[in-house]
Protein backbone atom coordinates (compact mmCIF):
# COMPACT_ATOMS: atom_id res chain seq x y z
CA UNK A 1 0.00 0.00 0.00
CA UNK A 2 0.98 3.59 -1.00
CA UNK A 3 1.97 5.91 1.81
CA UNK A 4 0.29 9.39 1.81
CA UNK A 5 3.65 10.99 1.28
CA UNK A 6 4.87 8.96 -1.72
CA UNK A 7 1.01 9.07 -3.15
CA UNK A 8 0.71 13.56 -2.88
CA UNK A 9 4.00 13.71 -4.67
CA UNK A 10 6.93 12.84 -1.54
CA UNK A 11 9.80 15.13 -0.59
CA UNK A 12 8.69 18.34 -3.01
CA UNK A 13 5.09 18.36 -2.10
CA UNK A 14 6.60 18.79 2.09
CA UNK A 15 8.84 21.46 1.13
CA UNK A 16 6.45 23.12 -0.40
CA UNK A 17 3.98 22.98 2.58
CA UNK A 18 6.42 23.93 5.09
CA UNK A 19 7.91 27.04 3.02
CA UNK A 20 4.74 28.26 2.11
CA UNK A 21 3.53 27.75 5.99
CA UNK A 22 6.71 29.78 7.04
CA UNK A 23 5.97 32.95 4.35
CA UNK A 24 2.72 33.80 6.60
CA UNK A 25 4.37 33.18 9.70
CA UNK A 26 7.28 35.43 9.20
CA UNK A 27 5.45 38.50 8.55
CA UNK A 28 3.04 37.30 11.51
CA UNK A 29 3.20 39.67 14.76
CA UNK A 30 1.22 36.88 16.62
CA UNK A 31 3.11 34.13 15.32
CA UNK A 32 6.59 35.31 14.88
CA UNK A 33 7.85 35.51 18.41
CA UNK A 34 7.45 31.90 18.84
CA UNK A 35 10.00 30.56 16.43
CA UNK A 36 13.44 31.56 16.79
CA UNK A 37 14.75 34.20 15.33
CA UNK A 38 17.96 33.04 13.83
CA UNK A 39 16.58 30.01 12.40
CA UNK A 40 13.35 30.31 10.91
CA UNK A 41 15.19 28.06 7.85
CA UNK A 42 15.82 25.46 11.14
CA UNK A 43 12.32 25.55 12.39
CA UNK A 44 11.07 25.15 8.56
CA UNK A 45 13.24 21.98 7.95
CA UNK A 46 12.37 20.66 11.50
CA UNK A 47 8.47 20.85 10.22
CA UNK A 48 8.87 19.42 7.43
CA UNK A 49 10.76 16.46 8.64
CA UNK A 50 8.27 15.99 11.26
CA UNK A 51 5.44 16.10 8.65
CA UNK A 52 6.98 13.74 6.16
CA UNK A 53 7.71 11.11 8.73
CA UNK A 54 4.25 11.28 9.77
CA UNK A 55 3.04 10.46 6.57
CA UNK A 56 5.16 8.09 5.85
CA UNK A 57 8.69 9.47 4.26
CA UNK A 58 11.75 9.10 5.53
CA UNK A 59 12.19 9.19 9.40
CA UNK A 60 14.98 11.90 9.69
CA UNK A 61 12.94 13.67 12.24
CA UNK A 62 13.27 10.57 14.68
CA UNK A 63 16.58 9.79 14.05
CA UNK A 64 17.79 13.81 14.60
CA UNK A 65 15.22 14.98 17.19
CA UNK A 66 14.00 11.39 18.69
CA UNK A 67 10.15 10.98 19.64
CA UNK A 68 8.18 14.23 18.01
CA UNK A 69 6.83 15.14 21.85
CA UNK A 70 4.69 18.34 20.04
CA UNK A 71 2.87 19.19 23.09
CA UNK A 72 6.38 18.92 25.47
CA UNK A 73 7.88 21.04 22.36
CA UNK A 74 5.25 23.67 22.45
CA UNK A 75 4.83 23.68 25.69
CA UNK A 76 6.97 26.73 26.46
CA UNK A 77 5.01 29.03 24.29
CA UNK A 78 1.34 30.57 25.25
CA UNK A 79 -1.22 28.66 22.19
CA UNK A 80 -4.22 30.08 22.44
CA UNK A 81 -7.31 30.29 20.54
CA UNK A 82 -5.62 33.36 18.71
CA UNK A 83 -2.16 31.21 17.99
CA UNK A 84 -4.50 28.38 16.85
CA UNK A 85 -6.29 30.26 14.57
CA UNK A 86 -3.32 32.31 12.95
CA UNK A 87 -1.52 29.08 12.80
CA UNK A 88 -4.36 27.03 10.89
CA UNK A 89 -4.70 30.19 8.46
CA UNK A 90 -0.93 30.25 7.37
CA UNK A 91 -1.50 27.00 7.08
CA UNK A 92 -4.44 26.70 4.71
CA UNK A 93 -3.01 28.88 2.60
CA UNK A 94 0.32 26.45 1.98
CA UNK A 95 -2.31 23.25 2.23
CA UNK A 96 -4.45 25.37 -0.74
CA UNK A 97 -0.94 25.61 -3.10
CA UNK A 98 -0.49 21.75 -2.99
CA UNK A 99 -3.32 21.46 -5.45
CA UNK A 100 -3.63 17.99 -3.82
CA UNK A 101 -6.40 15.46 -4.86
CA UNK A 102 -9.61 16.51 -2.78
CA UNK A 103 -9.29 13.22 -0.92
CA UNK A 104 -6.02 14.06 0.33
CA UNK A 105 -6.17 17.32 0.98
CA UNK A 106 -9.42 16.65 3.17
CA UNK A 107 -6.94 13.89 5.16
CA UNK A 108 -4.14 16.07 5.31
CA UNK A 109 -6.07 19.06 6.57
CA UNK A 110 -8.24 17.20 9.02
CA UNK A 111 -4.69 16.47 10.68
CA UNK A 112 -3.51 19.79 10.96
CA UNK A 113 -6.76 20.76 12.50
CA UNK A 114 -6.51 17.91 14.87
CA UNK A 115 -3.10 19.10 15.25
CA UNK A 116 -3.41 22.45 15.85
CA UNK A 117 -6.40 21.79 18.66
CA UNK A 118 -4.12 19.94 20.87
CA UNK A 119 -1.36 22.50 20.99
CA UNK A 120 -3.86 24.66 23.19
CA UNK A 121 -2.02 25.03 26.27
CA UNK A 122 -4.31 28.30 27.52
CA UNK A 123 -7.15 30.19 26.69
CA UNK A 124 -5.97 33.53 28.01
CA UNK A 125 -5.39 35.49 24.29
Amino acid sequence: MQSFFDRVGGEIVFQKLAAGFYRGVSSDALLKPMYPEDDMAGAERRLRMFLEQYWGGPDAYQQERGHPRLRMRHAQFPIGPKARDAWLAHMRVAVDSLSLAPADEDELWDYLQRAAHAMINTFDD
